[in-house]
């Protein structure tokens, strides 16, 4: 029997192709599911359970949370990346090392094929395959679900004609919970006018008072909160148990999908959102106008990449490296107020606050120029467009 490793979730689609995969291709499937947030022990157990009655050789999660913060959350919070100015790539960011973790896997048990449960319609059969194309050649890619144009019926009526029964009822919502946020798809996201009821969020409202937190931060990375010091991936766990109470960080993101339609989802993400917001606020403070326009475009560019599945392009890694460099005077404290469905950023503390300079307060006095310096500085400044005028008048 050949071997085949499966990126396996537990749901329909995938539960699918274990038995189709073993049972009417005669292939030994090795599921395996990569961890890149939101899920518990209990989750995995529950997870590996149900692969194993479905019939696989063997059943792997992958802890994949740190390589996750430091190989591609680190650096969106470095370039503060939101898609169209609304999204923090909570799932696009996440299949890119979910895809990477499985062909890793694959090479290591000598398996000739990899397979997904991705349909022809989304952006994650472009993900996946483009990784596995990239970093294994080799080997050969099946997708029952895209190949077959299966619909969810079909793959119910399949799975009891092979003795799995089980109650495939369809929620109301689809939730894919990770580190970086979670995504919420319904029946509203299908359309262009409906908002996501309140009840389709994971996270409801508990807090209505004010809170205040302080996010410590050290050449760009999160390392304390409210000067309680720990790794950035367990910060951002824990910023977004406090703020998820105040029902923060929900919104719908509209984008273009890389086949070229349209796509509208739902997303919560407390944490990404603050922590990108108070990044960029302390970047404000203690960069200099040229490094933040740079950073901007460049930080854009790598966005858009990493939502469409080019994260293996040697350029990413060149912006990564101007990304991580302008950090180096990114430390300090930012001072944020919850609230009940939004929060505000307050202020900043840090050493390299460009604002602390003695040569002049803005609007109010300087001491490093005289007013004669400043007239001259203007008359030199207007030239282009005075030469300009004089010419086209």
């Amino acid at each position: 029997m050949e071997k085949v490793v499966l990126a396996y979730s537990g749901g329909l689609d995938t539960s699918y192709c274990v038995k189709y995969l073993s049972k009417s291709q005669g292939f030994e499937v090795h599921a395996v599911s990569v961890n890149t947030g939101g899920f518990s022990s209990k989750e995995i157990d529950v997870i590996e359970e149900k692969a194993y009655a479905l019939g696989v050789a063997t059943y792997t999660n992958i802890n994949a949370i740190s390589i996750f913060y430091n190989k591609v959350i680190k650096h969106l919070i470095f370039g503060n990346v939101l898609k169209n100015n609304t999204y923090p790539l909570s799932v696009s960011a996440e299949r890119i090392i979910q895809a990477i973790e499985i062909v890793t896997h694959a090479k290591k048990i000598d398996a000739k094929y990899i397979a997904h449960g991705s349909t022809g319609a989304g952006n994650d059969q472009v993900r996946f395959d483009m990784i596995f194309q990239i970093l294994a050649p080799e080997i050969e890619i099946i997708t029952p679900i895209r190949d077959l144009k299966l619909t969810r019926q079909e793959e119910i009526e399949y799975l009891k004609e092979n003795g799995i029964d089980i109650p495939w009822k369809k929620a109301q919502y689809s939730i894919n919970k990770g580190l970086w946020g979670t995504s919420v798809g319904g029946k509203e996201t299908l359309t262009s006018n409906l908002p996501l009821p309140e009840e389709a969020y994971p996270s409801q409202l508990e807090k209505q008072d004010t809170e205040n937190v302080k996010l410590t931060f050290q050449k760009g990375e999160l390392m304390a909160i409210n000067d309680a010091k720990d790794n950035p991936e367990n910060n951002i766990e824990i910023l977004n148990s406090i703020a998820s109470k105040f029902a923060i960080g929900r919104d719908i993101h509209v984008g273009d999908t890389i086949i070229g339609i349209k796509g509208r989802v739902g997303f919560e993400a407390a944490a990404p959102l603050i922590i990108i917001k108070a990044h960029h606020l302390l970047e404000k403070h203690v960069l200099t106008k040229w490094q933040q326009y740079h950073k901007e475009y460049l930080a854009n560019w790598y966005g858009n990449m990493l939502h469409e599945g080019q994260y293996l392009d040697e350029v990413m890694r060149n912006i990564e490296a101007f990304l991580i460099d302008s950090q180096k005077h990114v430390s300090g404290d930012v001072m944020v107020s919850l609230h009940p469905y939004r929060f505000t950023l307050d202020g900043v503390n840090s050493i390299h606050d460009l604002m602390n300079s003695k040569m002049a307060a803005y609007g109010e006095v300087n001491l490093g120029w005289t007013a004669d310096e400043a007239k001259g500085f203007i008359k030199i400044l207007s030239n282009q467009n005075k030469i300009f005028n004089q010419i086209n008048q």
